[in-house]
Formats: structure tokens, sequence, C-alpha cells
């Protein structure tokens, strides 16, 4: 479905089981050098409760429900569970003991680095492997990692690198933490850390050990690579030009054609922080509805 001659819409098909998906993402126009996603919020509280599944540790059954269009509920739940997701979900800035929450800029990059999965799910459909969000605090490194293989499973057809920032500050960021990891990567640095991601996703596809390794070196064949680079931005900055802005400087990680650089950007109603504000109270409501529940 197109919605004008640059746009494309991406809808999984509508059942009796879920109106709408909790994502619209569209492919949009940058310029010569990346394509762009754009992904807005169409289903406010379905999408939080999928954040508070994956904050449950439980983002396997969030991929089942995205896959078969189920209502977002978790697979199972448990009190201490929700307590811990509520804390993941929770801010707080003062770092005292008990803790109670993590700083905002933890809070925010988790949420959106779910929100960029759950799109990814979309997106790609259900034959991708997708490594799941961070839930630790502590988990630093790769933001996100996608493989797409062959019917047949016999060879890996693309990878793909995500960096999810959610910033204050995103050209500033682009240029000097989300380009200089990508050229890292493009240069085949920390090169064991995708293949050990690579290997535990494949193994995770059914494939065998001793072929998911051999297939795992396909992760460092920079011709079959893809960059994703997603930012939360406020709707003022929705537009092709605020994207050439914020994406310029792209094409550092040479050799690659343009589809294989893409910008990517949820676009948001009002003040980016007061919005995820906003679906973290709608999260933990749902996990004190799951709490009442289990009681």
């Amino acid at each position: 479905m197109k919605q004008s001659d640059d746009v494309d819409l991406v809808e999984p098909p509508i059942t009796a089981a879920t109106a709408t998906p909790s994502l619209l993402t569209q492919t949009v126009s940058i310029d010569a050098a990346c394509v762009g996603d754009r992904w807005t919020a169409q289903d406010e509280p379905t999408l939080s409760k999928l954040i508070a599944i994956i904050a449950m540790g439980q983002a396997a059954y969030a991929a089942y429900v995205l896959r078969e269009l189920l209502p977002a509920a978790p697979a199972f739940s448990d009190a201490d569970l929700c307590t811990e997701a509520r804390i993941r979900m929770t801010v707080q800035e003062d770092g005292k003991s008990p803790r109670t929450g993590y700083p905002r800029w933890q809070r925010d990059g988790f949420m959106f680095e779910a929100i960029s999965w759950i799109a990814a799910r979309q997106a790609y459909g259900r034959d991708v492997l997708l490594k799941d969000p961070h839930v630790s605090a502590t988990s630093q490194g790769l933001d996100g990692l996608m493989i797409e293989l062959a019917d047949d499973k016999s060879k890996v057809v693309m990878t793909t690198v995500f960096e999810d920032k959610c910033t204050d500050n995103p050209r500033d960021t682009f240029l000097k933490k989300v380009i200089p990891a990508f050229l890292d990567r493009h240069r085949n640095k920390r090169a064991a850390e995708l293949v050990a991601t690579a290997s535990a996703l494949l193994r995770m596809g059914g494939i065998d050990e001793g072929d998911a390794a051999k297939l795992a070196a396909s992760v460092m064949d920079r011709s079959q690579r893809r960059y994703r680079a997603a930012f939360a931005l406020p709707k003022g900055q929705d537009s092709e030009a605020e994207r050439q802005k914020l994406f310029k400087g792209y094409d550092a990680l040479d050799g690659l054609s343009q589809e294989r650089r893409v910008g990517a950007s949820l676009i948001i109603e009002g003040k980016v922080r007061d919005w995820f504000d906003a679906l973290s109270i709608q999260a933990i409501a749902y996990l004190g509805e799951l709490e009442e529940q289990e009681a």
C-alpha cells in the first residue's frame, strides 16, 4: 500500500485478533546516500504492553504475539518479574539504594530499543533472526543485529547492524557516536561480538551448531551488510529536509549502495521525553494489572 510516490506503508495483515499493529512503519526518502524508515505509534496501549512484556524478559513471546497478531500479553506473569520490569521502566536519577528505577537516558534508551525491535519485527517479517533488546541496564555494545537467511537456510543473504539512540542531540550523536560505531563494524573491528551474536541467533533459528558456526562467518562479509541508525524525533523534524540534515555524512561508510544505509526515525507528538514518560506510565499500569491477576 502506498501513501505517496516515495512512501511505502508496511503493515501486517489485519485479523480478528487485533485491528491495527502497534506501529506504522513507512519507507521515506532521504538522499542519494541513504534511505529512510519512519515509525509512528498507532496503538500506544498495545505498544506499552509489548514493551512491558520485553522488560519481563519475554521478548521471544512478544515476537510470537507480533507474528500471530495476538492480543499483547505475556506467556506467564510473576510478581518478581513484574517488579523488576517496573523498576526498568521507572526514572530514578539519584542512584540511591534500594534502586527504584534508572536514569532517564537508560530508561528511555531501553524503551526505544524495544520499539526499534518491534519495528523490525513488523517490517521484515516472521523469518528474520533478530537479537533481543537489552534488559540489563549494564549491557553495552551491540544495540541490534538482524540476520536474513535464504529460504532453505543454506546461507545468510543480509546482516543488519542497528544503532538505536534516544537523545536530545540527535545530529551530534549521529556524527560523534553512531558513525564511529558503524565505522568500527565496517572495518570489522569488534568482529568477535558480531560472530558470537550471529552464532547464537542461528542456533535459535534451528540451525545445527556446526552449520551455525560456519554461517556466522557471513556476518563479516561487508557486501552482505546493512546499517540502520534510529532516533526518536519530535514531529517538527519529520520532513525530508530534516532527515537530510540529520543523516548527512552517512556515506562515510564506503562501498555500500543507498539501500544499505538506513536512517530510521520514530516520530513523536509533543516533547520526546514527555512521550516516553506517558508510555512508561501505561506500561507500569499494565504490570500492575498482571500483578493483581496473580494475587
